[in-house]
C-alpha cells in the first residue's frame, strides 16, 4: 500500500471496456422488417419518403431550369435584335448569344440538382476544370479560332452575305461560326478561313458602305480636245441609272505623259453592282470618244539596231599574241648595241 495516497485502496480499479455486440446478420434485420410490423416499417418508409421527396424536387428544379433555359435564350435573341434594329440584325451574333445564355443556365440549374439529391460538387467542378485545361492546352490552336469567332461576332467587321477581301481573297461570305469564316471567291470556290487569320489579317469590306467610287483613266492624244473628253465622261456617267447623283461624277486631266494625256472620272456606284457598272462604263466611253473623233494614243515603242554579230578572228589574235611574245626577245638581243649607238649619238650631239 502506498503510504503517500491513503485513498488508492478506497478507490475502485478502472474496469475493462466491455466487447462490442454483435450486429445481427443482413438476412435477420430484413426478416425483422418483414414481420416486425408497423413499428419496424416506420424508418423505411420514412427513408423512402425523404428519398422522392428529394427526386420530386431535383425534378422540378430540372424542369424549371430547362424552361428558364428556353426563356432566356428567346430574351437575349430579342434583346440582341432591338440592340442593333430588326432590319439589320445579325442572325449569327443573336444564336450565338442565346446559345450562351441557354448553356449558363442549364450550367446552374445542373449544379443545383446535383447538390439536391446529395451530391457533391464542389470534388466535381474541380476535376471538370483540370479536364477543361488540359483539353485547353491540347486544343490552344483551335481555342484561338474559337476566341477570334467570338471578337468577330462581337465587333463584326463583317456579316454573311458580305462582300469581303479577307487574307488576300475576295469573296462573299457564306458561314460564320466560333471556327471558321466560309467565303465564296469569284470563281464560285469555296474557301474556308480560320477565324484566328481572319482577325489577325487586313479585313476590306466592300458591301458596308452605301456607295463605291469608280476611277477610270483615259489616255488620249495631245492634238484631242481635252474639254470634249472631260465633257463626254461626265455625261457617260450622267446617263448610267447605276451612278449616283450625289457625289456627282468628276472628270479632270489629271497627268501629261510622253505620248498621251490621260483624262480621269471619278463616279460612285452601289457596291453589288460595281463590278458591271465599272465595264459598261468602260465600253461606253470608247463608243462616245470614237463618235466624237477623239483617238486613243498607242504607246511608242524605240527600236534599237544593232551591226550584226560576226565570230572572233581567232587566227588573227593568234598572229598578234606571237608578235607580242617575239619583241622582248629581239630587244633583249639587240641591247648592247643599241646602248652604244645612243651613246655615239649623244657624244656626237654634245660635240656639235
Amino acid at each position: 500500500m502506498d503510504a503517500a495516497n491513503p485513498l488508492a485502496a478506497i478507490a475502485p480499479a478502472p474496469s475493462a471496456p466491455a466487447p462490442a455486440a454483435p450486429s445481427p446478420p443482413i438476412g435477420d434485420e430484413v426478416g425483422h422488417v418483414l414481420t416486425g410490423g408497423p413499428q419496424a416499417w416506420w424508418p423505411l418508409l420514412s427513408g423512402l419518403a425523404h428519398l422522392v421527396v428529394t427526386l420530386a424536387i431535383a425534378a422540378g428544379i430540372l424542369v424549371v431550369t430547362l424552361w428558364a433555359a428556353n426563356w432566356a435564350s428567346r430574351l437575349a435573341r430579342e434583346a440582341v435584335g432591338r440592340l442593333h434594329g430588326h432590319a439589320h440584325a445579325d442572325a449569327v451574333l443573336q444564336g450565338f448569344v442565346a446559345s450562351l445564355v441557354r448553356y449558363a443556365v442549364v450550367i446552374i440549374g445542373g449544379v443545383a440538382v446535383l447538390q439536391q439529391i446529395g451530391v457533391q460538387t464542389t470534388s466535381i467542378l474541380a476535376v471538370l476544370g483540370a479536364a477543361s485545361l488540359a483539353i485547353g492546352l491540347a486544343l490552344q490552336g483551335g481555342l484561338s479560332n474559337v476566341a477570334a469567332g467570338v471578337m468577330i461576332l462581337l465587333l463584326r467587321p463583317y456579316r454573311v452575305g458580305d462582300r469581303v477581301e479577307i487574307a488576300g481573297t475576295v469573296g462573299r461570305v457564306r458561314g460564320l461560326d466560333l471556327f471558321i469564316t466560309r467565303l465564296h471567291d469569284l470563281d464560285n470556290s469555296v474557301v474556308f478561313i480560320p477565324n484566328a487569320k481572319a482577325l489577325g489579317d487586313r479585313i476590306v469590306n466592300y458591301s458596308m458602305p452605301e456607295s463605291r467610287r469608280i476611277v477610270m483613266d483615259f489616255g488620249i492624244d495631245y492634238d484631242d480636245d481635252v474639254d470634249l473628253a472631260l465633257e463626254l465622261l461626265v455625261d457617260v456617267a450622267r446617263a448610267d441609272a447605276r451612278i449616283v447623283a450625289d457625289p456627282a461624277p468628276w472628270a479632270k486631266l489629271t497627268a501629261l505623259n510622253d505620248s498621251t494625256v490621260t483624262v480621269t472620272l471619278r463616279a460612285w456606284t452601289s457596291p453589288d453592282g460595281y463590278i458591271d457598272t465599272r465595264f459598261d462604263l468602260i465600253k461606253a466611253a470608247k463608243a462616245r470618244f470614237e463618235a466624237a473623233g477623239l483617238t486613243f494614243a498607242y504607246p511608242h515603242q524605240v527600236a534599237v539596231e544593232s551591226r550584226p554579230w560576226t565570230p572572233p578572228d581567232r587566227e588573227r589574235q593568234r598572229k598578234a599574241r606571237q608578235s607580242l611574245r617575239r619583241a622582248p626577245a629581239a630587244k633583249a638581243k639587240s641591247g648592247p648595241r643599241a646602248d652604244r649607238d645612243a651613246r655615239a649619238s649623244g657624244s656626237s650631239s654634245e660635240g656639235s
